[in-house]
């Protein structure tokens, strides 16, 4: 057998990607990094370009602990105990107290009864979503939700499904009324941030109206946030967007890879939902869990964020996202304004994107260019992402960066 053929057709493809604009491009490689001192926070080092220090705008880790001396600690001293892997999936011996102790301390932090561990919140997303549908079910999804929601409602196999214009919840109260008498059970989903943009669904009233249609059906109208952008990083302690809005969902999806700064996702909801979970999600069944270490750093994260060195953390966090939007406006750019870190520069344009990307590359800031299919046309944009062990120099750097290409271009 010869995959000779295969190989052509699937270079045509990506031919076809690159000519189109649309292909991801060459990954960036980081081949080192600089701690931070004095006014400069941490700079990084990329393949190809030698020595030249980078910042990067474009992390997840919200909070910088990723990098924190605590964290790190604690992932080395799990990993001297327990080893570097689990061994095995949850069901044969790859549980250990570290991951039920996680599991426990999540649900405590949320409010809610239980908590689930899952190798990554896009397996979450998959593992929660698609045993909770049934034949009688239907979804009702925010139309500019992750493609890890979009992706577990094409795989699924429910009655019906539905998409709501963004955040407009007049629509998503005509969609759901659509399904009243038809659906016995529906699934109501949407991102708490969204990833694109850094606006945050406008979960009280998002809860309110799922709560008011939740007897129209007979297995209940349930409310699913997929928070990943928002715990740890957004609201007064950092419990994501439901705490930003005082609301009450029934499921909140979150990650351990962004503000947490480790690896993993999980979900927070009732007992029996997540012991329905263990027993019928593929995604937690047959796959390793994060390991021991990964856990241990996670608790570590966990303690930080929920202590006074936490709040100041989001307090850093709030001022140097604030900055950067002022730097922004002060210098004639567009963005959507709003309280969380991830702050979009509105370009609207693919080749535009492009050169402003490679310009800030030259000049050492590491950001992500997001265009089409990523975003809609006319929604291109370099999205930025401040940290909290971003400095002020650092952000008035940047800030300069795009002053100079302003003046320049």
């Amino acid at each position: 057998m010869s995959i000779t053929k295969l190989n052509k057709v699937l270079t045509a493809s990506v031919d076809e990607l690159i000519a189109k604009g649309t292909a991801k491009g060459k990954e960036m490689v980081i081949t080192g990094m600089k701690p931070a001192k004095g006014e400069k926070g941490v700079r990084y080092f990329v393949e190809g370009y030698g020595n030249k220090e980078f910042v990067k705008m474009n992390s997840n880790s919200y909070l910088g602990m990723s990098l924190h001396p605590e964290v790190i600690k604690a992932e080395e001293k799990a990993t001297k105990e327990f080893g570097v892997g689990p061994g095995a999936v949850r069901f044969i011996s790859g549980t250990y107290k570290h991951h039920i102790e996680l599991e426990n301390k999540l649900a405590k932090f949320h409010g809610k009864e239980s908590g689930m561990i899952f190798s990554s919140a896009y397996v979450t997303s998959l593992g929660v979503l698609m045993p909770l549908a049934t034949d009688e079910t239907v979804y009702i999804s925010d139309e500019l939700n992750h493609n890890c929601i979009i992706q577990a409602m094409r795989l699924s196999r429910p009655l019906g499904k539905a998409v709501y214009k963004h955040n407009n919840m007049a629509n998503l109260e005509a969609k759901i009324q659509e399904w009243v008498g038809k659906a016995k059970r529906a699934l109501v989903v949407t991102d708490g941030i969204f990833s694109m943009r850094g606006d945050n669904a406008p979960l009280k009233e998002f809860a309110e109206l799922c709560e008011k249609y939740d007897d129209q059906f007979e297995e209940g109208l349930i409310s699913i946030i997929d928070d990943s952008h928002g715990v740890g990083g957004f609201g007064p302690t950092g419990r994501g967007t439901e705490e930003y809005c005082d609301a009450n969902v029934d499921i909140i999806i979150g990650t351990l890879g962004k503000a947490f700064g480790v690896n993993g996702g999980y979900v927070v909801t009732s007992k029996a939902i997540t012991e329905y979970l263990r027993q019928t999600a593929p995604m937690y069944i047959y796959s390793n869990p994060i390991t021991v270490s990964e856990t241990a750093a996670a608790l570590k994260a966990l303690e930080i964020l929920d202590s006074n060195e936490g709040l100041e953390l989001l307090k850093h966090l709030g001022k140097m996202t604030k900055r950067f939007e002022a730097g922004l406006h002060t210098n004639g750019y567009e963005t959507i304004e709003g309280d969380h870190p991830v702050v979009p520069l509105m370009v609207r344009d693919t080749p535009k994107t492009a050169d402003l990307v490679k310009f800030l590359t030259e000049h050492g800031v590491l950001a992500t260019g997001l265009n089409f299919p990523v975003v809609p046309k006319g929604a291109e944009e370099i999205r930025f992402q401040v940290n909290g062990n971003h400095t002020e120099a650092d952000i008035d750097y940047v800030i300069d960066v795009l002053k100079k290409y302003k003046e320049t271009h």
